[in-house]
């Protein structure tokens, strides 16, 4: 099975309440892109129209392997559109505001998936129709952990655990899947030479990383403010991990606290096995939907009689740590995130067609159509249309 083969087989177009008009110090604009992150496309634009960043307003990330459509806000930018590359951006209007993820009414999905046999094309379209009805966990996606290497050890743990040197050590020398080749270069050497801060500044081409190795040149004990000099987009991607994992892991406990287990099956993300619930009954399904899960963090408070509460405990003490522990000490940022999310989520406006597939002879292809609330993940919607085998155990939980 193939998916994202060509950018067009994955589409994702963002639904706003905004509806520009003429007045408003905000030019409002629809971005198009192929092939490009959104940071990497609002880079190239802030370049070409001599931006600064905080006049930029947006809503959410999406995929570089996509073909995508978004909307931005800048703050007395240019009543016209601009072409780079695979990037487009249309100038359609002035509003009061700036855009934010809080103006996205959803986001419309269409996905191709190739190279399937037959036999499992209309399964997984007979599964659609389950999926329209039952919904998905609303389980963080393999996109949110990028940042975790193979070891699955996560950087904002040891902040919070106060290991300030094991973060840094973490966050400048585990190589990930798409480091670059400088990158990769600069994680080996800093590896080598971690503790020679001379050394290793001498070996270091001119980088973010090299500039923290300046301050430990002057400041060789001090991890926790070599952290703080971090930029600040990384110090949030590794909180905003960690505390995604820590959500997950809460969910997938409920789930196997609510059963039965033969209604559950595994489903693989990045960093391990995680249960699914299969035709739910009427009384499961609206349990679920009714249920919303806080995000782990020391500023949110502790419910000790919510529904997802022993199995929040179970996570926490598992790490060593408990709810109140969720901050780190002696920073006043990076903070993990408040708020909540629903632990089930139900597409909407669902639709599959099995079919030949046309790039792949004698193979089958399968056209997904639906629309999810913003934060949720289209990944975890194929996963599940694609989900076989035996029932979950609960000995093989993440």
């Amino acid at each position: 099975m193939k998916v994202k083969q060509q950018p067009d087989d994955f589409r994702v177009e963002e639904l706003t309440r905004i509806a520009p008009g003429d007045r408003g110090p905000f030019a409002f604009y629809r971005l198009e892109k192929r092939g490009w992150t959104t940071p990497d496309a609002l880079a190239a634009i802030r370049r070409r129209w001599e931006i600064a960043p905080q006049r930029v307003g947006y809503g959410g990330l999406k995929d570089r392997h996509a073909a995508t459509t978004q909307y931005l806000t800048i703050h007395h930018g240019p009543r016209r559109g601009l072409k780079h590359h695979a990037v487009t951006l249309t100038y359609l209007g002035q509003v009061a505001a700036p855009y934010s993820s809080c103006d996205i009414l959803a986001n419309r999905f269409r996905i191709t998936l190739r190279d399937l046999s037959a036999d499992a094309a209309q399964r997984a379209a007979a599964e659609a129709l389950l999926v329209a009805h039952d919904g998905v966990p609303n389980y963080f996606d393999d996109q949110r952990f990028g940042s975790v290497g193979d070891g699955r050890d996560f950087v904002a743990k040891q902040m919070v655990l106060g290991q300030y040197e094991a973060a840094l050590k973490l966050a400048l020398t585990v190589p990930y899947e798409f480091d670059r080749g400088e990158e990769k270069r600069i994680k080996a050497t800093l590896l080598e030479c971690w503790g020679r801060w001379g050394e290793c500044k001498d070996r270091l081409p001119r980088s973010h990383a090299r500039s923290l190795v300046d301050y430990l040149v002057h400041h060789p004990t001090d991890f926790r403010g070599a952290l703080a000099r971090l930029r600040p987009e990384l110090q949030g991607m590794y909180l905003s991990a960690y505390q995604s994992d820590l959500w997950n892991r809460i969910l997938a406990e409920r789930l196997v606290e609510s059963g039965p287990a033969e209604r559950l099956r595994p489903i693989r993300l990045r960093v391990g096995e995680s249960p699914v619930p299969v035709r739910l009954d009427e009384r499961q399904r609206d349990e679920l939907f009714a249920l919303a899960i806080p995000l782990p963090a020391a500023r949110s408070p502790f419910d000790e009689d919510a529904p997802w509460a022993n199995a929040a405990r179970r996570v926490l003490t598992s790490e060593g740590l408990a709810w109140e522990q969720l901050k780190i000490r002696g920073m006043r940022k990076p903070f993990f995130t408040r708020g909540e999310r629903a632990a089930l989520v139900i597409p909407q406006e669902m639709t599959a067609t099995a079919g030949p597939d046309e790039r792949h002879p004698g193979q089958a292809r399968l056209d997904l159509s639906f629309d999810l609330p913003r934060g949720s993940y289209a990944t975890m919607v194929v996963k599940r249309v694609l989900i076989e085998g035996p029932a979950w155990q609960a000995d093989a939980g993440p």
